[in-house]
């Protein structure tokens, strides 16, 4: 059962792995809702980002990276920041937006071999599409019980 349209926006320092991990987990639960993401600092998108999403069927190839400033007067229903540098540097977005923090590592800082690297994407990617399930199903929650 659809919850109805939403906007998203998914916020990270580089917005090249957690952040568009996020949108593109987001766009495939919920396709109806508009979901993007930005960075503080944005510096492209990281191609092992592209690989292991791929692993689970979401193709995030097409997505750019983009800056948070391109953003700062839309409305969104939900401002997520998935690091700790841009849930301090997150700017103010007009309109009841509702702001929620989720820290995780970054993926592209691991030290050590490609296959540590690699399963380091992985583990990040599995923490955030259980975190957006998560998300997903209380926000449900939310809307069934004020019956809309």
């Amino acid at each position: 059962m659809e919850t109805g349209f939403k906007k998203v926006l998914f916020l990270c320092t580089g917005n090249s792995c957690r952040s568009q991990m996020a949108e593109g987990f987001m766009k495939k639960f919920r396709n109806t809702w508009k979901v993007e993401s930005a960075g503080i600092n944005p510096k492209g998108l990281n191609p092992l980002s592209v690989a292991i999403m791929m692993e689970k069927g979401v193709d995030i190839s097409k997505q750019k990276s983009k800056n948070v400033n391109d953003f700062v007067n839309n409305r969104f229903d939900y401002v997520i920041t998935v690091c700790d540098d841009a849930k301090e540097k997150c700017p103010y977005f007009p309109g009841g937006t509702n702001y929620i923090h989720w820290s995780f590592e970054d993926p592209d800082l691991f030290k050590g071999s490609l296959n540590g690297k690699i399963n380091k994407f992985r583990k990040i990617r599995d923490e955030i599409e259980n975190k957006i399930t998560d998300f997903l199903k209380s926000e449900k929650n939310i809307i069934d019980i004020k019956g809309k």
